[in-house]
This record gives C-alpha cells, sequence and structure tokens, in this order.
C-alpha cells in the first residue's frame, strides 16, 4: 500500500508534464491547445489509439484511428525495423485518407532471445495472436533464462506522413526493463504483465495510466515529437 500512495503521489505531481529522456528534467511545452488539430493514427488497435490520444490531446492534437475511416487496406509490416514498417504505416494510410498520418511501430527485444520478438511482437505466437499467447510463447522461451539474465527493451519508432504521403517527421526511443516470470497487473496491453521497471518495482501491467504516459517507450517517443509536429501542423495551416 504505500507503493500505491507512492505511485498515486508521483502521479499528482506529473499533471500534465512531461519528462526529458535526455536530462531526467520535468518540463512545460507552451503551446495553446486551442482549436484542436485531427491526425490520423495508422492503426487498429483501441488501446493504442487512446494511449496516443491522451500523449497528445494537451497540445490541441486530436488522434482518430485508421478504423473509424472505411476501405483503407491492411498494411502488410514487412519491414525488418520498426523504422521501415512505422514510414509504411504512415505513408500508405495518408494516401488513403488524405490527411496527416502517424505511423507507429513498437515492440519488445528481449536481450537473451537475440532481440526477439522485436518487429513480430505483436503475432509472435501467430499471425492471428493475442496478448495471452504472446506473453506464453515468451515465458516458455525465457523459462530456463536465470533473473540476472531476463533484461529487455521496448523500442517505438514513430514516423508522421503529410497528406500527399511523404514522411516529414520521425523519432525513436526506448524503456529497459526486465521480463517477470508471471504476470502481475491488468493495466496496459501487450507484454506490459512482464515487463518490470526494476527502478519502480512494478511492471506497466501495474502502472496506472498517468505513469505509464510519462516513462514508457511510446511516451518519450512523443516526448520528442510534440513539439516538433506542433510546429509542421502550424506551418502547414499558415
Amino acid at each position: 500500500m504505500a507503493i500505491d500512495k507512492c505511485e498515486s503521489e508521483l502521479a499528482g505531481q506529473l499533471g500534465s508534464q512531461s519528462i526529458s529522456p535526455a536530462t531526467g528534467e520535468w518540463k512545460h511545452f507552451s503551446i495553446n491547445s486551442a482549436g484542436m488539430k485531427t491526425v490520423v493514427l495508422a492503426s487498429r488497435n483501441a488501446k493504442k489509439s487512446a494511449e496516443i490520444d491522451e500523449l497528445l490531446s494537451p497540445y490541441g492534437i486530436h488522434v482518430v484511428s485508421v478504423q473509424d475511416f472505411g476501405n483503407v487496406p491492411e498494411v502488410v509490416e514487412d519491414g525488418t525495423t520498426f523504422a521501415e514498417n512505422a514510414q509504411k504505416k504512415a505513408c500508405q494510410t495518408a494516401r488513403h485518407v488524405g490527411h496527416w498520418t502517424i505511423g507507429e511501430d513498437s515492440g519488445l527485444c528481449v536481450d537473451a532471445l537475440g532481440s526477439a520478438p522485436g518487429v513480430y511482437s505483436a503475432r509472435y505466437s501467430g499471425e492471428n495472436a493475442d496478448d495471452e499467447q504472446n506473453n506464453d510463447k515468451l515465458l516458455e522461451a525465457l523459462a530456463d533464462v536465470p533473473d540476472d539474465r531476463r533484461q529487455a527493451g521496448y523500442v517505438c519508432h514513430v514516423a508522421v506522413s503529410d497528406p500527399a504521403g511523404d514522411v516529414r517527421l520521425e523519432v525513436e526511443a526506448g524503456c529497459r526493463g526486465r521480463i517477470l516470470r508471471e504476470r502481475r497487473g491488468t493495466h496496459g496491453f501487450g507484454y506490459d504483465p512482464l515487463f518490470l521497471i526494476p527502478e519502480l518495482h512494478r511492471t506497466f501491467g501495474e502502472l496506472g495510466p498517468v505513469v505509464k504516459r510519462h516513462i514508457s517507450h511510446r511516451a518519450r517517443a512523443f516526448e520528442q515529437l510534440i513539439p516538433r509536429l506542433v510546429q509542421l501542423l502550424r506551418s502547414d495551416e499558415s
């Protein structure tokens, strides 16, 4: 319960601030959020869309999922890197919907597995795999790996395309942790219940969305992206 109190206090202190991965200093962006600008997210993952909308909405950017548009074909994620997949999702989707589009590709890279599952994180146990199946396969793959060799990192690459389908911005960030032997927590998605943040003694699955919004790989990538994205969207309107 002391940890719960600590997390609650941390969440209260964070408010609408962002943390700089480079300096570790908390800061506010002075961005006028009047008049929301809509940007499409090239993802049909409802939880991911909600998480990214929470990151961008304080800065006047509303995120809508490509799922909200009809007849937009699935992007084949056949890239060998997160960057290639993010670029492809952003460009192809932008050309179909005619809007500024964010392509985001992220995944888990486990040191003891040669950085697997990597770009195959979402389909680690098969094309139609769900989170539970992927987590089960990861636990099986690491069954004989000792605790001191279960280090891993989440990686997030973000590409932003203009309506014509040209990439205008790209960022990448990560978050290090360790893979547990059993699930803990019900928050988040993907491998979050297994991914322990050693400094907090909590998995992403145990951390509430307010805290995760400031320390995750995705949050760190968008912390880099936001000021540049806002400037780009403003220049597009002028």
